[in-house]
């Protein structure tokens, strides 16, 4: 069947609506917000912004391998618990190093677990990493009962004011991530990647270690929540050990939003770096724009409804037209 020039389009640049909605949310956010792209605003966003835009990114890896991670919000809540409660406000910047370190082996611990029952042991997805998230819940809650601890000030004042050459650290941050996926794309693991989550069974009987491909998927998902973590523990300069549970379902969307389907075997991390940071933006229309509180919820989910659904209905009238 002839294909229209929208999906043809969407299917060679699965970002092109993100950066439509894109140019809208900025637009938006620029009437609402006109010093938005003063470094010291533009910094004050993205240090927000950076936390999801990390989680997104790994659920986006597994996501285009053919599964999805529920965990990765509870991983975030790990990695801050064990950070508030070993590195301490006064702790030092050796010990600070080591911790994160640390954290960042738990990180891929944790979805090396999850990559163990999905790819080795054939469990869905969608369920196990579900009932790990409860498990790595637990563990966060653990490790700090109550929301308290911290980072010494000089660490959390690095994250949120470095800016260098008039951009902030989240800019290099997100740049060193597309280098690495830029190359990892023209690797034979990343056409291993989009093979398996295309369609398994094929890719299987031409020789591609699928097993190995999809737990590696989840080892990266938690490597990236582990970062978001670490990011969102700068960022809050406390701990709480449920500081990660509204990222689960954010990452998910961000990563629809910019181009990468739930069957897995498309998309890549550019589109959910922009969905991430749309996702934000949208938040602060809501909250500039001064909405009432009870309407925030509802708004900003007929949004995100409308970004996903919107592809599709366009489709849709295209081919009634044809």
């Amino acid at each position: 069947m002839k294909q229209s020039r929208w999906q043809q389009a969407t299917y060679r640049h699965p970002y092109l609506f993100a950066l439509l909605l894109l140019v809208v949310a900025f637009t938006a956010n620029l009437l609402l917000q006109p010093n938005l792209l003063e470094p010291t605003t533009l910094n004050s966003n993205m240090r927000v912004f950076l936390p999801l835009i990390l989680v997104a990114i790994g659920q986006a890896i597994v996501m285009i391998g053919g599964g999805i991670d529920i965990s990765v919000g509870s991983i975030v809540s790990v990695v801050n618990a064990l950070l508030a409660t070993q590195i301490g406000l006064s702790g030092d910047p050796s010990t600070a190093g080591m911790m994160m370190g640390a954290a960042l082996v738990v990180g891929m611990g944790a979805g090396a677990l999850n990559g163990l029952f999905v790819a080795y042991l054939r469990l869905q997805p969608i369920i196990t990493t579900f009932a790990t998230s409860f498990i790595y819940a637990g563990l966060a809650l653990f490790i700090l009962p109550n929301p308290g601890g911290g980072v010494p000030s000089r660490l959390t004042a690095f994250y949120r004011e470095t800016i260098i050459l008039w951009l902030p650290l989240a800019f290099y941050v997100i740049a060193l991530i597309l280098l690495v996926w830029a190359f990892i794309r023209r690797t034979r693991y990343g056409r291993y990647l989009y093979a398996v989550g295309g369609k398994a069974d094929a890719a299987y009987e031409t020789g591609v270690p699928v097993q190995a491909v999809q737990f590696s998927t989840y080892v990266a998902s938690g490597l990236m929540a582990a970062l978001g973590g670490i990011a969102m523990t700068l960022l809050t300069g406390s701990g709480n050990a449920q500081v990660g549970d509204p990222l689960t379902l954010s990452s998910i969307t961000a990563a629809v939003i910019g181009g990468t389907p739930l069957s897995g075997g498309a998309g890549g991390i550019a589109g959910p770096i922009i969905g991430a940071v749309i996702l934000g933006l949208i938040r602060n229309i809501i909250s500039f724009a001064s909405v009432a509180t009870w309407w925030q919820t509802f708004v900003n989910a007929a949004i995100i409804v409308l970004a996903l659904a919107l592809p599709g209905i366009i489709n849709l009238v295209r081919r009634r037209k044809g």
